[in-house]
């Protein structure tokens, strides 16, 4: 007999995600390749975030184990394939919000938990009930059923979520996620509405510290220029100032693209540069912009299980 946890009931016949695969996970992996059991392969600052959520002390991310997506080009591959972490009690999941507020962190910034969400909002709960006071984050693929993020409301201070396509036939293609558009566009509605103004304190240092509110983040891709474009004017009309938008130029193709060709390079600087005064001309002023060589290995964090 499997040993009940808090909210495990959900992922008995699991249906999280849009994959709604309903597998029992206490018994088999679901389709983002994790069992019930929460699995984390990092726990530690992390300092290359957007500013004014890292600024100089950090964001204290968890790295979860797993996704719901299945982008051909993931620079995650070790955890996103449920391949590296540890499996970790609830309890334990609590332990390191306080170990990383501890360190100084700006916040929990909770990375890929879209497949915990059950387990991560009864930790966030248990938490706040014993005295943590800094922000949680949820930073997601927005493939995420509206339910799910529903459930999250008054737990969640900042949304960070990707918009990754508008096109349907490319999130298709390179992360086999049908409806991917309508979905995303779904989720981001309800975090919006959860959360929708962003504000900031401002921190000894002089930084501008984000304390709730939403970011959607887009990366370009090799030869999507114009679907980039159409994401800016989307997010743009639709939220205005009430959000931020962050374009970010630090794709990295690796060697698991042979067969996709088109997208098998790195994006090129006349081609951000393009993006991001796309954005300025139509009105955009809450946004982040990338500087400098993003799109290298150094930028990907080592899955060590530091800190889990």
């Amino acid at each position: 007999m499997r040993k009940e946890n808090i909210g495990i009931e959900q992922y008995n016949s699991c249906n999280l995600c849009p994959r709604n695969c309903k597998v029992d996970r206490g018994f088999q992996k679901g389709y983002c390749r994790v069992g019930d059991k929460i699995k984390v392969a990092r726990a530690a600052l992390h300092m290359w975030e957007e500013p004014c959520i890292s600024a100089s002390s950090g964001s204290g991310t968890v790295f979860f184990s797993g996704c719901t997506m299945g982008c051909v080009f993931c620079q995650n591959k070790e955890i996103s394939r449920g391949e590296a972490g540890k499996e970790i009690s609830m309890e334990r999941l609590v332990d390191i919000f306080f170990e990383l507020a501890d360190k100084g962190a700006n916040n929990i910034n909770l990375v890929t938990g879209d497949m915990f969400i059950p387990s991560i909002r009864v930790a966030i709960e248990v938490a706040r009930n014993r005295g943590i006071r800094i922000p949680f984050l949820l930073n997601t693929s927005s493939y995420l059923r509206v339910d799910s993020v529903r459930s999250l409301d008054g737990l969640i201070d900042i949304y960070l979520p990707d918009m990754k396509y508008i096109r349907d036939e490319d999130a298709v293609r390179y992360s086999s996620a049908r409806d991917y558009v309508d979905i995303c566009k779904n989720a981001i509605e309800e975090m919006v509405n959860q959360q929708p103004k962003c504000e900031f304190i401002t921190n000894a240092k002089g930084e501008n510290i984000i304390k709730k509110g939403v970011i959607v983040r887009h990366l370009l891709m090799p030869g999507m220029l114009i679907q980039a474009k159409m994401i800016v004017r989307y997010l743009h009309e639709r939220y205005g100032d009430d959000i931020y938008i962050s374009l970010m130029n630090q794709y990295t193709p690796g060697s698991q693209l042979e067969k996709y060709p088109e997208i098998n390079r790195r994006v090129t600087q006349r081609e951000y540069d393009s993006l991001v005064n796309y954005a300025a001309q139509i009105g955009v002023t809450n946004g982040f912009m990338q500087v400098g060589e993003t799109a290298c290995d150094s930028f990907i964090p080592v899955f060590d299980l530091e800190g889990v």
